[in-house]
């Protein structure tokens, strides 16, 4: 038989001693394996004679659970040491962009084209301006040359706030206001939302946007508007595009005209889908 006291306080101090899971792995391996002294020790107690079998037996039975307590003990310590160093050396402050930095968002895609058409115009020599959307009907049709009797001054076209206020049917109130606001010459483009009852199908909302423009000068012509057109279509639908004036009828402009654009997609050949 072995030293059992001497075994036992020297696996003890190494358990101690011991820095890592896997040296605890090997030190339970040397001290409680197979082929280890104690267990040796135990299998070798019925070659003992009588007398000695029930002390030795029970001494090394003690320090055999002695050391499996002392190596659970040990283990949970250092379980819990190297989650502590994890959660340390891990530590992520969450307040610090990412690396790279997460992506913010984009601009809705209305706000794209808004912004790109703005950019075009503004290209052109235009200003942008924005009113506002709850109006008075003098600057929504009044000074537009609606007369009291239009179609579109009734109540199923229009969202009456009260008797002369309104949301803003369209975006041409502002060309009233910049006239009052500015002597001529004049090149403003007016972008916006507008406001009209009209859900006859899924293709209507009654909120939709707009953008107009509004040029006043000397010598300026339909060919000028058709140069400013031609113009806008190419940079926003590509170099080849072609624009066409057709006659029209707008009750606040005269002359007025209707536009074409040319096909941007299929060259007016159609696309097999």
């Amino acid at each position: 038989m072995p030293d059992l006291a001497q075994l036992r306080a020297e696996a003890e101090g190494a358990i101690a001693a011991a820095r890592s899971a896997a040296e605890l792995e090997d030190l339970r391996v040397r001290y409680l394996g197979r082929k280890s002294d104690l267990t040796q020790a135990l299998r070798s107690i019925g070659e003992l004679p009588p007398e000695q079998r029930g002390p030795a037996g029970k001494e090394a039975n003690e320090v055999r659970r002695a050391l499996e307590d002392l190596l659970g003990r040990r283990t949970e310590e250092l379980e819990a040491t190297e989650l502590d160093r994890r959660l340390a050396e891990d530590r992520v402050d969450v307040t610090l962009p990412g690396d790279p930095p997460a992506p913010t968002g984009h601009l809705h895609l209305v706000s794209q084209i808004r912004r790109r058409m703005e950019d075009i115009f503004v290209g052109l020599g235009f200003s942008v301006v924005e009113g506002p959307e709850i109006e008075y009907a003098y600057y929504n049709f009044t000074a537009l040359n609606h007369p009291p009797e239009h179609p579109a001054r009734a109540p199923q076209d229009t969202f009456y706030l009260a008797e002369h206020v309104l949301l803003r049917t369209h975006t041409s109130p502002m060309q009233i206001r910049a006239m009052e606001l500015q002597e001529p010459p004049i090149y403003i483009v007016v972008p916006g939302r507008v406001y009209r009852p009209d859900t006859a199908d899924a293709t209507h909302v009654p909120m939709f946007h707009q953008l107009e423009g509004l040029a006043i000068d000397e010598d300026i012509t339909l060919a000028d508007l058709q140069g400013c057109l031609l113009q806008f279509a190419r940079q926003m639908f590509g170099e080849d595009t072609e624009v066409r004036l057709r006659p029209g009828y707008f009750p606040f402009t005269e002359p007025s005209a209707e536009v074409d654009v040319s096909c941007f997609r299929c060259g007016g050949t159609g696309v097999v889908g």
